[in-house]
């Protein structure tokens, strides 16, 4: 098939790995004309243009900064989105005739370009539902509901599902919300598609007492390892709660690799309070970062408390892929974590709980004879869920 792609994903290349990179690989490998559109932002300098990396065709679409932003810049970014990637698809897809339109949330305006390439070309659609906006913004307070944004983004929300003809969610409790906010959303549109990872194009063996050593990491000590995002949706004041709480204990060393919003909290608490068992690496790439994280014991999780939607952190298949069992700190809706504990390979807390969290900790520490069997069942988990040829099945069975 012919497959055109929209994403709000910096996608210049498909040949490193990425949660829609590996995807995108996996339908090339299957033999598919992969057509992808991603933004240029503002801030890359970079033109609308088209090229082609590993097989698949992509269009990069000058626009607004629309990650790392100002709220307002971000805003008006996502709203001329729409208008943006119609104008460049119409421009430079022109001559493509094409079977399948795919596209991901976020963000939730993509609407108008998906209505015309479906009524020019008479063709199904495929939402991969990643993130649910607005209703994330309202639970962190960025802004109300009833209000003339939340209405606005709300209307955008029920008219993007009400286009798609099939709705990928990334777990049960994540489709189960769907259903019970949407309920003029018809049920058989919805099913499992997971977040995936292509598992042999990022499966490497480090020597891990190397890593350690190069890190300065005492070999001895559990390593509990957090990578990823550093923000208000992470409950980053709950992760400083964990680690004030469990410093200079030498048994234990905490690692956390990232950016965002609250890493300079982060980083200030550790400068002023000298602790010895915790450091803070700033954002690294892929590769580097797979690297890093290869060393560690445990993962770990972190969700603000007040999400009241399911929300699927991919750094976990990171983590799965290292064979590390994973401890959750999460909103009491997202059920990644129990999914993870009823598979043997990690434990889930209520975000806020400390003594509780602190306990599963101590249990790694001193029960490490627990491990084998619990990173057995982790890599187990990843190969038979979360592998990128079961997201491809998912998608392509209606099309077969």
């Amino acid at each position: 098939m012919n497959i055109l792609f929209l994403t709000a994903a910096d996608i210049s290349e498909i040949n490193t790995s990425s949660l829609f990179k590996d995807l995108i690989r996996k339908f090339v490998t299957e033999g598919h004309s992969m057509y992808v559109v991603s933004p240029a932002e503002r801030r890359s300098r970079g033109k609308t243009r088209v090229f082609t990396s590993g097989g698949a065709t992509i269009l990069k679409v000058r626009t607004l900064n629309i990650t790392r932003a100002n709220v307002i810049e971000k805003g008006i970014g996502m709203i001329l989105l729409e208008h943006q990637y119609y104008r460049a698809v119409k421009k430079y897809f022109f001559d493509i005739k094409f079977d399948l339109v795919l596209y991901t949330t976020p963000p939730i305006t993509f609407n108008k370009v998906i209505v015309k390439v479906k009524k020019i070309f008479n063709i199904p659609s495929y939402l991969m539902l990643k993130d649910i906006f607005p209703q994330n913004a309202v639970d962190l307070g960025m802004f109300k509901e009833g209000s003339f944004l939340y209405r606005y983004f709300r209307k955008k929300e029920r008219m993007l599902y009400a286009m798609s003809d099939y709705i990928g969610c990334m777990s049960p409790a994540n489709m189960q919300y769907v259903m019970d906010y949407n309920p003029d959303v018809e049920k058989a549109k919805l099913e499992l598609c997971p977040n995936s990872i292509d598992i042999e194009a990022n499966q490497i063996f480090p020597d891990k007492a190397s890593i350690r050593k190069e890190l300065e990491i005492p070999s001895d000590a559990m390593l509990f390892i957090y990578g990823g995002n550093l923000g208000k949706p992470q409950g980053v004041d709950f992760l400083l709660d964990v680690l004030k709480t469990n410093a200079d204990k030498d048994d234990r060393y905490f690692l956390i690799i990232g950016r965002g919003t609250e890493y300079n909290k982060i980083n200030g608490w550790i400068v002023s309070s000298k602790v010895r068992n915790v450091k803070l690496l700033p954002f690294v790439p892929k590769e580097e970062y797979n690297y890093i994280v290869s060393s560690g014991d445990v993962g770990m999780v972190f969700l603000d408390r007040r999400f009241t939607i399911p929300n699927f952190p991919t750094r976990i298949m990171g983590y799965l892929l290292h064979r590390m069992p994973i401890l959750f700190a999460t909103d009491p809706v997202t059920d990644v974590g129990r999914i993870v504990e009823e598979n043997g390979c990690g434990f889930w807390v209520e975000s806020g709980q400390l003594d509780e969290f602190n306990s599963k900790i101590a249990f790694f520490v001193n029960h490490r004879e627990a491990i084998p069997a619990m990173q057995k069942n982790a890599f187990k988990l990843l190969s038979e869920q979360y592998e990128v040829s079961v997201t491809y099945k998912a998608i392509i069975s209606h099309f077969a």
